[in-house]
């Protein structure tokens, strides 16, 4: 079963990353890192407790808009940027680069400058911290094993990519979700793939019992 969501649903993901922190000549801190993942099953809990395994599908990002990303501390928008990638221009502080493990991004630090920098830069280099998490919305998304206590849920297409985060704790939870319908309420993906799933399903023994009555006749 697939599903195309509304342009509204924004969701975080936050995990334990793959980053480094490099030492840099020219004063400024550089950190490496893949805050995007394909095709690895991370476990997910939404508002309402549903359990589910969500894959991110290599290719998901083709047609995602990376344009203008910025790089904050635990999702903190209210402060200045750390880092930031803005429309591909070159004196961006910010890169990216979609390989077949994922998204890798490449930011630099005013470690000079920014006492914020300095702190991040320091805690990542000694293994103070180790999380990342993305805001991002949903395109377009695949279900699979909707009778199943644990389904699948594959992301096939990523339509932005809001921002990259730093964060204290990547697994407590082991995910963040935040799926928000137009009026605003939390509404649960998994609840609403199921319920499709149902409807379909009865819709598909509905046509089978009217063909059977059609040739019983």
């Amino acid at each position: 079963m697939s599903k195309k969501f509304a342009q509204d649903e924004l969701v975080t993901r936050s995990y334990k990353a793959s980053f480094r922190a490099v030492d840099d000549s020219d004063k400024n801190g550089i950190i490496e890192g893949v805050p995007i993942v394909f095709d690895s099953a991370t476990r997910m809990v939404d508002w309402f407790g549903d359990e589910y395994d969500e894959v991110i599908s290599k290719g998901a990002l083709d047609k995602a808009d990376l344009r203008d990303v910025r790089l904050f501390v635990n999702h903190d928008m209210n402060k200045i940027a750390l880092a930031r990638s803005k429309n591909g221009n070159e004196n961006s502080t910010m890169s990216f680069e979609i390989t077949d493990e994922g998204l890798k991004i490449r930011a630099k630090l005013d470690v000079e400058n920014n006492a914020e920098a300095r702190a991040l830069y320091s805690a990542i280099q000694r293994g103070d911290m180790d999380g990342m998490s993305f805001a991002f919305r949903v395109d377009s998304d695949t279900w699979s094993g909707l009778d199943d206590e644990i389904p699948v849920r594959t992301i096939n297409s990523i339509s932005i990519v809001h921002e990259v985060s730093v964060v204290n704790y990547p697994a407590y939870p082991q995910t963040s979700v935040t799926a928000r319908s137009e009026g605003g309420s939390p509404q649960s993906p998994l609840a609403e793939a199921r319920k499709k799933h149902s409807e379909e399903t009865e819709i598909e023994l509905e046509r089978l019992r009217n063909t059977n009555i059609i040739r019983s006749v």
